[in-house]
């Protein structure tokens, strides 16, 4: 891939393992390109990159109950992010609920692409759109459907 992308990484605490995993298995791609972490997340996948010799761009926001969620759903609306990957936990109530909702809800609204498993986020990091500089996604629409 030619164009560096900023890549938002967030994971719930039950599958942070997971997203470490992912990580490490798609390092050799993430690893040019800047990556956006919750603060606990970032620092297990900047750990887990040292540890195995890798050098990676990461910056690390708050933790995601702390206003990390909120932060880069702020960068989302800026402009500043292309692609997010969030491995939910949807088997366990979350107490920042709300900042997770609206993470979600920008990514949407701002037409920034969102994984929220492991083969959607391969899926989108391997996609040739990413380079292909004819490729310019349609602006969202809202319009009343009005039917005929």
């Amino acid at each position: 891939m030619n164009k560096q992308l900023t890549i938002a990484l967030v994971a719930h605490d039950h599958r942070k393992a997971d997203m470490v995993d992912w990580a490490k298995f798609n390092a050799e791609f993430l690893s040019h390109h800047h990556l956006v972490c919750t603060g606990t997340t970032g620092g297990l996948i900047k750990k887990a990159f040292e540890e195995a010799g890798i050098n990676a761009d990461i910056q690390c926001m708050n933790s995601g109950p702390m206003g990390g969620d909120a932060e880069i759903a702020a960068m989302v609306v800026r402009n500043e992010i292309d692609l997010a990957v969030f491995l939910i936990d949807d088997l366990n109530a979350q107490p920042h609920e709300a900042d997770i909702q609206m993470l979600l809800r920008q990514c949407r609204l701002h037409n920034v692409p969102i994984a929220c498993n492991r083969i959607s986020a391969d899926l989108m990091i391997s996609s040739s759109l990413w380079d292909d500089e004819s490729y310019c996604p349609a602006p969202q629409t809202y319009q009343n459907f009005e039917r005929k």
